[in-house]
């Protein structure tokens, strides 16, 4: 084999263990938020490779969302920390590409909230923690009780934020991927349009901010079970799958909003 088709083969082998070193750079903490990589000079001394395997390595973070290549005379790569929101963008992608019902995506928060409530509710600070935004969102509903839309989105905040501070980095993330996705449903398709299902009923979101305040009792309360019950007989009673003026048979649609 040539020495040319040798270092052909090698090269992207040379440009993960690159793209490995910048990767843990990132993500360790050595780089924030806005950062520039260094120069491409720089890395090509330091790792002692040709410019192909430099861009290369690039071109794989780039990729993953780590970075963003910076053309012309600029030149460089400004660093993106992971964030959350494109989590649940890539679960959208994954979801919509199965052509996963919304019934579905519902279905999986039912299951999984009444563990983030439960946790919530143990959290030994839950007092300067969850509470407070808890409490400010159920008091902004109230105050909202006449306004359809702003109540649709607060009511969809309330469970956002309960799973955003449960206490358990891990649920945060994964369950509120979920929760991140169904509100852009949500968003898409009940807020965009006149429409507000049986939220038209101001009965109907009068019930829904009581279901809420029981929640937050108690979780204020440090009673894990009945924080859990109280979301599982909120999502039986309808909290879950209240319609919003669409059918929860359609598939399961990403968007670019839930991106920063």
């Amino acid at each position: 084999m040539s020495d040319a088709r040798k270092r052909r083969l090698r090269q992207p082998r040379v440009a993960e263990i690159v793209a490995n070193d910048l990767r843990a750079r990132i993500l360790g903490g050595d780089l924030s938020d806005g950062d520039q990589l260094p120069k491409q000079d720089e890395l090509m001394n330091e790792f002692g490779v040709s410019p192909p395997a430099i861009r290369e390595a690039f071109r794989i973070l780039e990729t993953e969302g780590l970075i963003t290549v910076l053309r012309g005379n600029v030149g460089g790569a400004i660093v993106h920390l992971p964030q959350s929101d494109n989590a649940a963008y890539m679960l959208g992608l994954v979801l919509q590409s199965r052509q996963v019902p919304l019934l579905d995506l519902i279905e999986a928060m039912r299951r999984l909230e009444p563990a983030c409530a439960a946790q919530a509710a143990l959290r030994s600070d839950r007092e300067s923690t969850v509470l407070p935004k808890l409490r400010k969102n159920i008091d902004d509903s109230f105050a909202a009780i006449d306004d359809p839309n702003t109540f649709i989105a607060l009511a969809r905040n309330f469970h956002t934020e309960l799973v955003s501070e449960c206490g358990n980095a891990t649920m945060a993330l994964v369950v509120g991927a979920l929760e991140r996705l169904w509100s852009a449903q949500v968003g898409k398709l009940a807020l965009a349009r006149a429409e507000h299902g049986t939220f038209a009923d101001r009965s109907v979101r009068l019930s829904l901010a009581r279901e809420h305040e029981r929640i937050y009792r108690a979780i204020e309360d440090g009673d894990a079970q009945s924080a859990e019950r109280a979301i599982l007989e909120h999502y039986a009673d309808g909290g879950g799958e209240r319609k919003h003026g669409f059918d929860t048979s359609l598939t399961v649609r990403a968007s670019m909003d839930q991106r920063t």
